[in-house]
């Protein structure tokens, strides 16, 4: 039986509604739109807004208020803080047996990770033993009392106590309780977790821990492909129907029930501007072969050598990314600074004034007075 084939418009709209960039916007409610997304990435750049918060943004408008997310991590525990990802706590056992794969007979495969945690079990002990006690701590806190130092030659060389929370933390012994600014602050798995990972022990429960930890990834694989609605790769394996993509080379997989929704319900689409690390983009291969789009974050090109510049925007119009904005988020001054704004083709009317619109939404949900050059 041959595989079914749609067009890239088909393709990119079952992509802008999955990551719910259509017209037909969430509510106020940060949780579902989590729970959509699978995660949100935490990464500490802000030229315009934290991630996390802008990404947010984008789906919600200006119904969404920053603090929602703390709440939701630390108050309601809705959410949970795991390797830099932000995601719903009802995901947290589908993640139970990849913690527990740190633990499992066979993960030495990580290599130089387990003998270093190996050497250091002294060090972890005193870790465990002075969050039992003091915690929630910040690393700062903790002192290293690492027996090896951790091997590195790059800016993780000797940081030994970041790198034992983030081993232990990926272990699931320890998790993040919560933010003082930046500044993360670590307690035992049980305080932060409702239920902690039970790591197998005996050959019987390694092969129970063996199945469990196939399901939970062919479900991880199911709910990654929900949310991106088109996709292909490990992150999604199987998962979904077999379809081909006019003009690109392969077979991708789509999430069944949106394709037909799609073909029920019309799609409309808006205007938005997206977070360099949004996931509508962030498989850059996969965004030239749907979107036709060429990007590029350029934080770490020299000024002199950008395109588009330090945290370009891409904009998002209907099923279409159209261009870049240049911006970057002046508090000091009370203003939404507009550098440049990129047209990839030359912009209309209707849409420059569509970026426009979005950019003043943008700068007053950063309680900014305007946007300005």
């Amino acid at each position: 039986m041959s595989t079914p084939e749609i067009d890239r418009t088909t393709a990119r709209r079952l992509a802008v509604r999955a990551q719910l960039l259509d017209a037909d916007q969430p509510a106020d409610e940060l949780l579902p739109v989590v729970r959509q997304l699978t995660l949100l990435q935490l990464d500490p750049t802000a030229a315009v807004a934290p991630n996390a918060d802008l990404v947010a943004w984008s789906r919600l408008g200006a119904a969404y208020r920053t603090e929602q997310l703390p709440q939701a991590l630390e108050r309601d525990r809705t959410l949970f803080e795991y390797r830099a990802m932000v995601r719903p706590m009802a995901d947290l056992p589908l993640l139970l047996p990849e913690m527990a794969a740190w633990a499992a007979p066979g993960a030495d495969r990580r290599g130089k990770y387990a003998e270093w945690l190996h050497a250091n079990d002294g060090f972890r002990r005193y870790v465990l033993d002075l969050l039992r006690e003091r915690g929630p701590l910040p690393s700062r806190e903790i002192e290293d009392r690492s027996a090896v130092p951790w091997p590195s030659t790059g800016w993780t060389n000797n940081r030994n106590v970041t790198q034992l929370l983030e081993f232990l933390a990926a272990r699931g012994e320890i998790a993040v309780s919560g933010r003082v600014g930046k500044q993360r602050r670590w307690d035992l798995a049980e305080r932060v977790y409702p239920a902690v990972p039970v790591r197998p022990a005996s050959p019987a429960e390694l092969t129970a821990h063996q199945r469990d930890a196939a399901e939970a990834h062919r479900l991880r694989q199911e709910r990654t492909l929900r949310s991106l609605g088109i996709a292909r790769g490990p992150a999604v394996g199987e998962a979904g129907r077999p379809v081909r993509v006019a003009g690109t080379r392969g077979v991708w997989r789509a999430d069944p029930e949106q394709l037909d929704q799609l073909a029920e319900r019309p799609f409309a689409g808006r205007t938005a501007l997206l977070s360099p690390f949004d996931r509508l983009i962030h498989d850059r291969k996969r965004m030239a072969e749907l979107f036709e789009f060429e990007y590029k974050l350029e934080m770490y090109v020299p000024r002199a050598n950008r395109r588009w510049g330090y945290f370009a925007l891409p904009v998002l119009h209907a099923d279409r990314l159209v261009g870049k904005v240049d911006a970057t988020a002046d508090h000091r001054a009370g203003l939404l600074r507009v550098h440049a704004v990129h047209e990839d083709e030359p912009f209309g009317s209707a849409l420059r004034a569509a970026v426009d619109a979005e950019l003043a939404a943008l700068a007053q949900w950063l309680g900014l007075a305007g946007a300005g050059a």
